[in-house]
């Protein structure tokens, strides 16, 4: 198996056509198989001969979460008998969904995966430790163990949590990579610190990082991801992907986004009109995924909002790269006059070394505006303290939310909740 396929190396214009191909395979597909996109094309007059270049998917309509959630049955493309494993979205937005994946797309998921980790660097022979479950119908956890597997990579299945098992397993089978929420290893450096265990001459030299992101949108280290390597000399590559896709967006060794595999998806970017933005503006991400037997998706609406990178990579990819994720379109809050997304908020608090644990919460108030409250651990909760917080999201972000102080207990029993699988950092009760 290639590890770094041809078609990524190919000419832009070459990389177009190639899709340009999958996508009408992808459409005859869908007419044949697919009893919401049948209807859809009926709906909607659409003649699939006439989509033949990926400009032509603007007459086609996009399709939302909702739409999967309220016709989930319709989405599937073969009968139940061929599904090999089941998935549910993590639900971040709304009721979770559910997503089949058949013998192929498990191949495919796992083609994804390891052509996605070669990208950051890992190689047949590496040993990997995930921190991450593969349990609880997490199509990720998955993904990772089979990529993994394929490339000829070891794994250590640790599962999340637990500093001490963590390190037991690092001292004793060695493992040169990581794959975690990167905010969890903050927690590994306290306990070794507290433990006197050497992590700094540890086996570990990168971590392949989930669900946070660690830079900002010109490409330099945000606040987390300096807390990490101001303690441990260690690589951290980011990495983007959600159930719906199927498909990863994992960052090269020159951290400049993550690629876009061209045999697996097609990407959109797209404003508040469904139009595409124009280069080097951030719109909503709009995914069309390309060799998916299940539950093929066409102009899926991610929620995501992102910015696209086109100039050459130096690793030799010609690929689309994705930047960090800006904000979840169904996040934006409007704040006195101020447009504002979440991970904005959290690189203010993770700027600060006395807070232990954070919770955002947005709700309306009895006039229907936005309300923003911080709930915040901390052992310096002086007022002197609370100030310095407001202040910091006055001068970054031109807001003054309300804060109130939670013993750590009780809010980190709500933050890392036994049955999600991210810290839930972020609460919208509008």
């Amino acid at each position: 198996m290639e590890l770094f396929p041809s078609i990524e190396k190919a000419s832009v214009q070459e990389i177009k056509t190639f899709q340009e191909e999958k996508l009408k395979e992808l459409l005859k597909y869908l007419e044949s198989h697919s009893p919401f996109y049948q209807r859809l094309f009926k709906e909607n007059n659409i003649t699939i001969s006439e989509i033949q270049t990926l400009e032509d998917l603007q007459k086609i309509p996009t399709t939302a979460k909702n739409d999967i959630q309220q016709n989930n049955d319709d989405f599937f493309c073969v009968p139940m008998t061929e599904i090999v494993d089941f998935s549910t979205t993590s639900g971040t937005l709304g009721d979770p969904v559910t997503f089949g994946l058949s013998d192929r797309d498990l191949e495919r998921l796992a083609y994804n995966e390891a052509i996605s980790f070669a990208c950051a660097g890992i190689q047949k022979g590496d040993v990997v430790q995930m921190i991450t479950t593969i349990d609880k119908r997490f199509m990720a956890g998955l993904a990772y163990f089979l990529g993994l597997r394929k490339m000829g990579a070891s794994v250590v299945r640790m599962g999340p949590g637990i500093p001490e098992l963590q390190w037991d397993s690092i001292f004793r089978y060695k493992p040169k990579y990581l794959i975690t929420v990167p905010s969890f290893l903050l927690k590994m450096i306290d306990y070794a610190e507290k433990n006197n265990l050497d992590y700094r001459n540890s086996s570990v030299c990168g971590a392949i990082c989930i669900g946070e992101s660690l830079k900002n949108q010109d490409f330099t280290d945000n606040i987390l991801s300096q807390k990490i390597k101001g303690k441990w000399n260690i690589q951290l590559y980011s990495t983007y992907a959600s159930t719906e896709m199927s498909t990863a967006f994992t960052e090269c060794e020159f951290q400049i986004g993550g690629h876009q595999h061209p045999e697996l998806i097609i990407t959109e970017i797209l404003d508040d009109e469904g139009n595409p933005v124009k280069e080097g503006e951030s719109g909503e991400l709009t995914i069309t995924t390309l060799g998916v037997e299940a539950i093929p998706l066409l102009r899926f609406k991610t929620g995501d909002i992102v910015k696209a990178h086109n100039e050459p990579c130096e690793c030799g990819r010609n690929t689309m790269r994705l930047g960090p994720v800006i904000g979840r379109k169904q996040q934006m809050i409007k704040y006195k006059g101020t447009t504002l997304y979440p991970p904005a908020m959290s690189d203010i608090l993770n700027d600060f070394n006395g807070i232990s644990c954070y919770q955002i919460v947005i709700h309306s108030n009895e006039i229907g505006l936005d309300e923003i409250i911080i709930k915040l651990s901390t052992e310096n909760n002086d007022e002197n303290f609370i100030s310095e917080v407001r202040d910091h999201f006055r001068a970054k972000l031109r807001v003054s939310p309300k804060i109130e102080i939670v013993d750590f207990d009780i809010l980190s029993k709500i933050v890392f909740h036994p049955n999600s699988r991210k810290p839930i950092t972020f609460i919208d009760s509008r």
